[in-house]
């Protein structure tokens, strides 16, 4: 629990993300609109498998804390070095070789693409270390 009222913990009961409307900085793979739409991240193993492999490389990532990890839930802080800014990540597992993503700043308005060009980074990674 905690922190800002649109940064809903998404892990719950029905798995769903937290909205994802309220500016460009913000990326969400179960978004309807295409301006915020990113596809979730598929995987080949077990969910199992597939969480661990993102808590370590989101945990590699610079300025990242894992704030969350819960089975079938992430979620992840990411603070900017220079202004100290703090994304919020959330990987939901809702069902086998799904992750569905939503990663998005807390302040501000204009990301310049960081939140999407980082789950892109990550779904590179991901991909890379499947079997």
């Amino acid at each position: 629990g905690g922190g800002r009222p649109d940064m809903a913990q998404a892990g719950g009961p029905d798995g769903k993300l937290a909205f994802c409307d309220h500016g460009p900085h913000c990326v969400s793979s179960e978004s309807l609109n295409p301006d915020r739409y990113i596809a979730p991240i598929t995987y080949n193993g077990s969910r199992e498998a597939a969480q661990a492999a993102m808590v370590k490389i989101i945990s590699e990532m610079k300025g990242a804390s894992i704030a969350t990890s819960e089975p079938s839930y992430i979620h992840a802080e990411f603070t900017s070095s220079l202004m100290h800014y703090v994304d919020d990540l959330e990987l939901v597992f809702p069902e086998e070789k799904t992750i569905q993503v939503r990663s998005s700043s807390r302040g501000g308005y204009y990301d310049y693409d960081a939140n999407r060009n980082r789950v892109e980074a990550i779904r590179k990674a991901f991909a890379a270390i499947q079997p």
